[in-house]
């Protein structure tokens, strides 16, 4: 069991982390409003939940204005794809084992 739960990764304990990160790993990249309206969050919460993320390199984000509008948007990196394909899979492993 101690092999399953060790890739349990919890930087995606937070509803809005896991929410973040399942959007990234079906798109190419997502913007912050689109993000905010997805996971119906204040603009606050959601940047807290965005800075943990790329405080440990799991996403990257790009900075760029539209007009005079700034419009930031996100994408996961490669540890990023990688961490949370270990976390999704080893929550699989433990569901399949309760069945």
């Amino acid at each position: 069991m101690y092999s399953i739960i060790k890739n349990i990764n919890k930087i995606f304990d937070h509803r809005v982390r896991l929410g973040i990160m399942s959007a990234l790993m079906v798109n190419d990249f997502v913007d912050f409003n689109t993000l905010k309206e997805l996971l119906d969050i204040t603009d606050g919460n959601l940047a807290s939940h965005l800075k943990a993320l790329e405080k440990v390199s799991y996403i990257h984000i790009t900075k760029e204005f539209i007009g005079k509008k700034p419009h930031t948007k996100y994408n996961t990196t490669e540890l990023g794809v990688e961490a949370f394909k270990k976390h999704i899979s080893a929550l699989e492993k433990i569901i399949r084992m309760q069945n």
